[in-house]
């Protein structure tokens, strides 16, 4: 018959000797080696960030490409809505008007802030006048120049720079060529990170920017298989195993209706809220929180003090 033992009780039964020290040494011992060994093989990998400095001179087609798209208003960025700016509805919940109730709290002005603004901190007179000219311009004639220089640049893809012998792209080509030199030394890294506060820690304009790239930042992506169709969002990069407690939100991206919708994000979000609270709710439901009575697990992990007759 096994006997209950009562814990307020001094202890009778058999002892045996305890090193707690020597334990917790040979635990850490083997904790460290076994960790430091497996980081050697598994751990996340040391790559270089991607800068607009990387991408203007790995690629500055495409740089000047996406330059002049922040300008002619064509970039995601520019019609991405809030927090940035208001020219997109943002998605919604049924009648929840999720991200537009948000507001714009992050003001982002493509053209401006990713241009604009940066030339005019430039220390050159000629990237100044350009901006300047620009801002003096009508919303109209601004968009009739970057729109011609888009589609001219679209039809010579690894050009940099075109002639303007009609004067038909205005302040564009100097703009973009200026804002390519200012890139490609790397103070325009430095412009945006420090555009909003004095110290660099505000990375939210240039990876806006980053993204824009259609040619440059995608790839990059692709190739360490960070795709949002590759489950990018649970690896770190390449074969490299990452933040695999993740999977579950990028399960959801995969499948339909998830899939295909415009709206996934806050599909997805809202799920995943709901799961977790159900998870969280787990030991106030009755029958679950009285499972590992009716699943005795632990009584097979501690079988041999309770298989004792005390």
């Amino acid at each position: 018959m096994v006997m209950k033992v009562d814990p307020s009780k001094k202890w009778t039964g058999p002892v045996r000797p305890y090193d707690i020290i020597k334990e917790g040494v040979i635990a850490v011992v083997v904790v460290g080696l076994l960790a430091g060994g497996l980081s050697l093989f598994f751990s996340s990998p040391d790559e270089k960030a991607v800068t607009l400095k990387s991408w203007s001179n790995t690629n500055a087609p495409d740089f000047v490409q996406t330059a002049t798209g922040e300008l002619a208003g064509t970039t995601t960025s520019a019609g991405y809505g809030a927090p940035y700016n208001h020219a997109a509805k943002g998605p919604t919940l049924g009648p929840l008007k999720l991200q537009d109730w948000a507001g714009v709290r992050i003001p982002v002005d493509p053209a401006n802030s990713f241009v604009v603004e940066p030339l005019l901190m430039m220390n050159d007179s000629t990237a100044s006048a350009a901006a300047q000219t620009w801002k003096a311009a009508s919303a109209d004639q601004q968009g009739k120049w970057a729109t011609s220089y888009a589609d001219a640049l679209g039809k010579k893809p690894d050009a940099t720079s075109l002639p303007d012998s009609k004067n038909e792209f205005g302040p564009v080509p100097t703009m973009v060529s200026s804002l390519l030199v200012m890139a490609q030394s790397g103070a325009l890294d430095g412009a945006l990170t420090t555009s909003d506060t004095p110290l660099p820690t505000d990375f939210t304009k240039p990876l806006l920017f980053l993204a824009d790239s259609e040619g440059y930042f995608g790839d990059l992506a692709a190739k360490q298989h960070l795709g949002g169709d590759q489950w990018g969002v649970m690896n770190e990069t390449g074969s490299w195993p990452g933040q695999s407690w993740l999977w579950l939100f990028s399960l959801w991206y995969q499948v339909e209706p998830f899939k295909s919708s415009g709206n996934a994000d806050t599909l997805v979000m809202t799920l995943m809220g709901f799961l977790t609270l159900c998870l969280a709710l787990f030991p106030i439901f009755p029958f679950i929180r009285k499972l590992p009575y009716r699943i005795p697990i632990h009584r097979l992990i501690w079988k041999k003090w309770y298989a004792r007759k005390l």
